[in-house]
């Protein structure tokens, strides 16, 4: 088999559309073009009867009923419906959240915006592996606490938190009546690890289809019914589509997508999960052994099993991604107007700018085969080696010189 090039291992970013996914769109773009609101002929019952279809796909891969299943356009609006909503519904019981530090920004930027109009927010930092764990949760619990949002897997590290503990742990320590909403950005999680938000404990779930090899543009907020119900304050208004929660024209043709996906996703996941860590492991040992100084970032076992994020002391992540561009994988640094800045994702974990600034994440995928991970091997190592040849760092470090004297920017 021939590489195809560029090697894509950035499907934490996106996944490429599962080419059955992609048939089980294609009617809805030309023969069944119906508006799911349009009651009064056959083209608008087909999409209704498509979308109602796909609704009761995605709660089969998540453990809910689909009318808990809630339609938006990805994550970032699930995450800001979920979050605000709250926010606003229960605002009068109290004004206290409680969120992590390394959550992705589609929670961090609305949990700030509440914060600017009065609300209490808690920022928990990850312990050393980059998991928040229920016991810090339960520590951070007030009388007034409202709402926990905490992801199930991190986008940059792939690090697992203790997501069921905190669910079990919220139910158990609180009658229904006065329990905190419990949130999860469970993005980067769903299609690809088991869930069950009724065994859980999950109250509010949010999910995007073209992390699962659906199309982008589409998403799903679940909204527990029962013990307790779950109320929220819409942020779109006009129309009062999806039971007033989300009002709009829905995307049947993307909403057709991500049922399929889910489908598919519920079905090969074990056998995907095996395959992908194999992959994982094989790409780990393999920069690993031959290079020294790399250092793989979070919890050991605790990860996604197609996600590896691994720091190059004395390497610049984007001088290694420029040299290594038959390949497609993410920085841990992010480039802004002025400066590059080290992920601050990875500074939570406690790590120093230089190590931050060396970072390079890898996100295997559904087609990601053996000969492209061992041609990255080959092609990370190789390059690597040549920077480290030309780092004045690697070079002090050779010399016995103590970098901890060392201002990073300096050199």
């Amino acid at each position: 088999m021939s590489l195809k090039f560029p090697i894509y291992l950035d499907h934490n970013a996106t996944t490429p559309c599962d080419p059955r996914v992609v048939q089980a769109m294609l009617p809805y773009f030309t023969e069944k073009f119906g508006n799911a609101a349009s009651r009064n002929h056959r083209y608008g019952w087909e999409a209704e009867e498509a979308v109602e279809y796909a609704r009761e796909q995605v709660a089969k891969l998540i453990g809910a009923s689909a009318k808990e299943i809630v339609w938006t356009s990805g994550s970032t609006e699930s995450n800001n419906l979920a979050i605000k909503g709250v926010a606003d519904m229960y605002g009068k019981k109290g004004n206290h959240i409680i969120t992590a530090v390394h959550e992705h920004k589609a929670v961090l930027d609305p949990v700030k915006r509440l914060q600017k109009q009065g609300f209490d927010v808690t920022w928990l930092e990850p312990n050393s592996d980059g998991i928040i764990t229920a016991a810090a949760v339960e520590a951070a619990l007030r009388p007034d606490t409202i709402l926990v949002s905490i992801m199930w897997a991190n986008n940059e590290l792939g690090t697992i938190n203790e997501v069921p503990e905190i669910g079990r742990m919220l139910q158990n320590k609180f009658d229904e009546k006065d329990k905190p909403i419990f949130h999860t950005d469970a993005t980067q999680w769903v299609g690809k690890m088991p869930t069950d938000v009724e065994r859980d404990g999950v109250d509010l779930l949010s999910c995007s289809a073209h992390k699962m090899y659906g199309p982008k543009g589409v998403g799903v907020l679940y909204v527990r019914r029962r013990r307790p119900r779950v109320r929220l304050t819409p942020i779109i208004d006009g129309g009062g589509h999806e039971r007033g929660m989300r009002s709009g024209t829905l995307n049947v043709t993307g909403i057709v997508g991500m049922g399929a996906a889910c489908e598919i996703a519920g079905k090969e996941m074990d056998s995907e999960r095996e395959r992908l860590l194999k992959l994982r492991t094989r790409l780990e040992d393999g920069i690993t052994r031959q290079l020294s100084v790399s250092v793989v970032n979070g919890h050991k076992t605790k990860r996604l099993p197609g996600t590896t994020n691994i720091s190059f002391p004395y390497v610049e992540g984007e001088s290694l991604m420029m040299a290594i561009k038959e390949i497609a994988v993410s920085s841990g640094s992010a480039c802004t107007s002025a400066s590059l800045e080290p992920s601050y994702v990875l500074k939570a974990l406690g790590l120093g700018d230089e190590i931050a600034h060396s970072s390079i994440r890898f996100g295997l995928g559904r087609f990601t085969t053996e000969e492209e991970i061992d041609y990255t091997i080959q092609k990370v190592v190789k390059n690597v080696q040549h920077l480290l040849d030309m780092s004045p760092l690697w070079e002090m470090v050779q010399e016995g010189i103590d970098l901890s004297t060392v201002k990073w920017g300096e050199h």
